[in-house]
């Protein structure tokens, strides 16, 4: 071998013994986890109220598939699924209290898109519900298409996505509308169904919700076919906390990959005593500790997946067809049954 190289593959082969125990190491806890910790809860930012996704009940228990992902996150750090503190947001207030540490996630049914990602100081972690706006109207007005909404008036919600939406649609396919827009979500509904608009518009699965449960009669309502907007719903957090991102990041793709692998509230425990599957062993806390690296410990995924089941589940539980909402899988199926839904790797 000539020497002249040897400096070279030294260099090489001390950049790979480097890479290779960054790698192993364990993460630090970082700041908002030491909080969590120390408060011994997770401080989760939720909706005021969107069936399905997060809404209290009367006694005040919260339920939802997005306060399923909070209290997913809550057991895989703090062992216990019920430790959430949940704090209900407008659309005005979610990303300030964000921002201000009011809340150590946004929970709500937030799209994410280039402009929030880029400005608001915040990493979206995985996208845990695949939607799209579209529009309600009564039947009355014999409408059954968007298309037909030409010099209609729309009720909808300011500060967020759904007017800008209505805009750039009503532009792009020369259908003048009339918006008209309310500070709350509630406000903008009610006016809706007390006759004030002809149409109301926000995310398909809000609309589901809606017609369910605020209107007279559900069935003197439709959602018209049409979707005008992609909306991946999202969790964030904070940036600058490298550790808590993963782990907000990486519990909702235990939630998806345990579906996959076939992981269920119900048979968790017998696997994690018998199952030899490597992908199964990861995920029931007997096989690879990965936890070591999100500054948890081996049962992270185990407890998470104990606490509210698979994303499959979370999904049958509150907004699919046997839920109020009755919405179908779609989009939100997993990517081997025809949906967009694709876990990144837990190994």
């Amino acid at each position: 071998m000539n020497h002249r190289f040897r400096p070279a593959l030294a260099v090489v082969s001390a950049v790979a013994v480097t890479l290779s125990l960054a790698a192993a190491a364990p993460a630090f806890a970082g700041k908002t986890l030491d909080a969590v910790k120390a408060r011994g809860t997770v401080k989760c930012g939720v909706t005021n109220g969107v069936a399905g996704f997060s809404a209290p009940d009367t006694q005040g228990n919260w339920s939802g598939l997005d306060v399923d992902t909070c209290r997913a996150i809550a057991a895989a750090v703090l062992g216990d699924g019920k430790k959430v503190d949940f704090v209900p947001l407008n659309s005005q207030q979610r990303f300030a209290a964000l921002q201000a540490g009011e809340v150590d996630i946004l929970a709500r049914n937030t799209t994410w898109n280039l402009t929030r990602d880029a400005s608001l100081g915040f990493n979206f972690t995985t996208i845990n519900y695949y939607d799209g706006q579209g529009f309600l109207v009564p039947k009355k007005i014999k409408v059954t298409s968007a298309k037909q909404l030409k010099g209609a008036t729309i009720c909808t919600q300011s500060g967020t996505t759904n007017e800008k939406n209505v805009a750039d649609w009503s532009k792009a396919n020369n259908i003048p509308v009339k918006t008209v827009v309310f500070e709350s979500f509630e406000a903008s509904f009610k006016a809706f169904f007390a006759g004030r608009c002809q149409a109301f518009t926000t995310d398909t699965s809000a609309l589901a919700g809606l017609r369910n449960k605020e209107a007279t009669n559900p069935d003197d309502y439709v959602i018209l076919p049409e979707l005008i907007s992609k909306e991946p719903l999202a969790p964030a957090v904070r940036r600058g906390d490298d550790e808590w991102f993963a782990i907000v990041k990486w519990v909702p793709n235990a939630l998806i990959e345990a579906e996959e692998a076939g992981i269920t509230q119900e048979n968790i425990d017998a696997l994690k005593a018998t199952s030899k599957d490597p992908a199964q062993q990861r995920l029931v806390g007997s096989g690879d500790d990965l936890g070591k690296l999100l500054g948890l410990d081996k049962e992270w995924s185990y407890r998470a997946i104990k606490a509210v089941g698979n994303y499959g589940e979370i999904f049958e539980r509150n907004v699919g067809p046997k839920s109020v909402l009755k919405l179908p899988r779609g989009a939100n199926n997993l990517w081997n049954k025809g949906g967009m839904l694709y876990a990144l790797p837990v190994k």
